[in-house]
């Protein structure tokens, strides 16, 4: 399964706990070929609120992709933050760490 077929699936499942936003960054080229860059570097994929506002930052990966470094680092500052950060590679991924709820909880890369 590809990485946007995984996104969209985890987007589907979380939204029925709560809001998902997906977090877009890199380059996008407009319909008049101008080059458009867009985001911070190593933002995770998808942002989850949940019901009682608690939050998950969620970086979506193949079960055979890596995070880049950027990616690890902006994981591990939301971490330091206190906040609930990680890798998913599947729709249960996704539910783990969004129920798990501990501070700087990370599924492994």
């Amino acid at each position: 399964m590809s990485e946007i077929n995984i996104q969209n699936a985890i987007r589907i499942a979380l939204s029925e706990s709560g809001i998902v936003i997906r977090m877009n960054t890199g380059l996008f080229k407009t319909a008049t070929g101008a080059i458009i860059k867009q985001g911070i570097k190593g933002l995770p994929d998808l942002l989850w609120v949940g019901p009682d506002g608690r939050t998950a930052w969620l970086e979506v990966k193949t079960p055979k992709g890596r995070a880049s470094d950027e990616q690890k680092r902006f994981i591990s500052k939301l971490q330091s933050m206190g906040h609930t950060a990680g890798i998913a590679r599947s729709v249960e991924d996704a539910l783990r760490l969004i129920g798990n709820g501990e501070q700087g909880w990370i599924l492994k890369d």
